[in-house]
């Protein structure tokens, strides 16, 4: 663990957040919680220095997922972020690094790493949009022929590196106990909720096709011409509305379903109970993960046609692949290319549920982790021999088919969902409405907690 080591030590150099002294009422850190994601929202709309970004008439999956916002302070979003996390997480799941992260020594030296290995992926991240040249023209090598001055490009990249770290402090500062869940997560459903609330209402007046669907519903209204707000080729319209509002349903109707699997309690008399696995066993993880490598595509795309121009066989290679990756933006620009729907759909399929199965065995989800637990637990499987194996082949039968079966279903509504247009796009939908579930049980804890002090000291905290 030489390297965990050296980056967590490397951590101990950075201002940090400490925990408060004592627990914060529910309401002082919901008022903390909404300042951070105000400074957020201030930051995702604060151009950087130096930068003049021209009008984009369509937001990117990268720019969704991880809450970036071009030519602003963040313009990484929170990227670096979860980059560094998903890398160190998946080396811990499949055992290339020995940690175990129910020891608290073991969770610090993890957390620790991880916050150098983000700030990390900012510092190269920014180093590379700047050598990249990504906001300037260029004459030649961008790396010298750039018309920014040198001073202008290590602005830009102090500016990209000290947001990515004020990040870092905004999730730290919320996990430690002075607000609600995560930075990270609420990032993520401020930047959905945003692109859907431009998807309703958006308007820019020297733009006729580029508004909303209510500005433009008003437009059609005056001018009698209403059947053209039901597809609109790349815009929101009546279909996407539709889509929004029924994917939502099926998420949040999914997301209360339950698998139930009896046991028996020993050190309680043998009383019986239930252990419900959520229906969505893999939540939305799969498609977030499919997501990173469309938005990586796209990134290394863009990054490669600044450096060598579109004139070159790499470029041409990313540039299909990104095209037959990506969803297609609504209802008519899916149909004009039955080849790109069928490989972007089949490829997301299959992504899905390999992703969805890597990540139950990487994350101590899978039947062996279970079966641990519940052997640690006492509890039992009723008719079943107390054996960490036989336990394990029977909550196999469980597990696995809800791990396929909802890897399918979470592609399955983010594809049909992006297919008709569905504002926000289906991966957003997807990870909003999880996070929006998370919080519900965050709050509704939290209130529990704060309605009957007993419960607190009954759970140690």
């Amino acid at each position: 663990m030489g390297i965990l080591n050296v980056l967590a030590s490397m951590a101990s150099y950075f201002p940090t957040v400490k925990k408060p002294a004592r627990k914060q009422s529910l309401s002082r850190r919901l008022l903390i919680t909404g300042a951070v994601l105000v400074l957020y929202l201030i930051m995702a709309d604060t151009p950087l220095y130096g930068v003049t970004v021209s009008q984009q008439s369509q937001i990117s999956l990268f720019q969704i997922l991880f809450a970036a916002n071009v030519g602003t302070l963040m313009e990484l979003g929170i990227g670096p972020i979860v980059t560094g996390g998903l890398i160190l997480q998946i080396l811990v799941g499949a055992k290339l690094i020995d940690l175990d992260l129910s020891d608290p020594d073991d969770r610090k030296l993890f957390t620790q790493a991880q916050k150098t290995l983000s700030l990390l992926f900012g510092v190269f991240e920014a180093l590379a949009y700047v050598l990249a040249s990504r906001y300037w023209p260029y004459v030649g090598n961008p790396i010298t022929g750039s018309e920014a001055s040198w001073a202008i490009r290590i602005g830009v990249l102090l500016q990209l590196t000290f947001a990515t770290y004020l990040v870092m402090v905004f999730d730290e500062m919320l996990q430690k106990g002075w607000g609600v869940g995560s930075a990270i997560s609420l990032f993520i459903l401020a930047g959905v909720a945003k692109t859907m609330f431009w998807d309703l209402f958006g308007y820019t007046p020297m733009y006729s096709q580029q508004v909303g669907f209510v500005p433009y519903l008003i437009q059609a209204s005056s001018q009698g011409n209403l059947t053209s707000i039901v597809v609109r080729n790349g815009f929101p319209d009546l279909v996407g509305l539709v889509a929004t509002i029924v994917a939502i349903i099926i998420l949040v109707y999914l997301q209360g379903m339950r698998v139930e699997v009896p046991v028996t309690a020993q050190k309680y008399g043998g009383i019986r109970s239930k252990i419900p696995l959520q229906f969505l066993y893999v939540t939305n993880i799969p498609i977030l993960l499919i997501g990173i490598i469309v938005s990586d595509l796209q990134l290394f795309t863009n990054a490669l046609a600044s450096i060598s121009g579109t004139s070159n066989i790499g470029y041409e290679i990313l540039k299909s692949a990104t095209y037959y990756f990506s969803p297609p933006r609504g209802f008519v620009s899916a149909i004009a290319d039955p080849v790109r729907l069928a490989i972007f759909s089949v490829s997301w399929l299959l992504l899905s549920v390999l992703f969805g199965y890597m990540w139950v065995e990487i994350a101590g989800l899978g039947p062996s982790e279970q079966a641990d637990r519940l052997i640690k637990g006492d509890l039992d499987i009723p008719g079943v021999r107390r054996n960490p194996k036989v336990f394990e082949r029977m909550l196999a039968k469980y597990i696995y088919p809800l791990t396929v079966l909802s890897s399918l279903i979470v592609a399955v509504i983010a594809i049909v969902a992006d297919l008709f247009g569905a504002y926000g796009s289906g991966t957003g939908i997807l990870l909003a409405v999880g996070i929006i579930n998370q919080y519900y049980a965050m709050i509704a804890r939290e209130r529990a907690l704060e309605a009957y002090p007993i419960l607190s000291r009954i759970m140690g905290e």
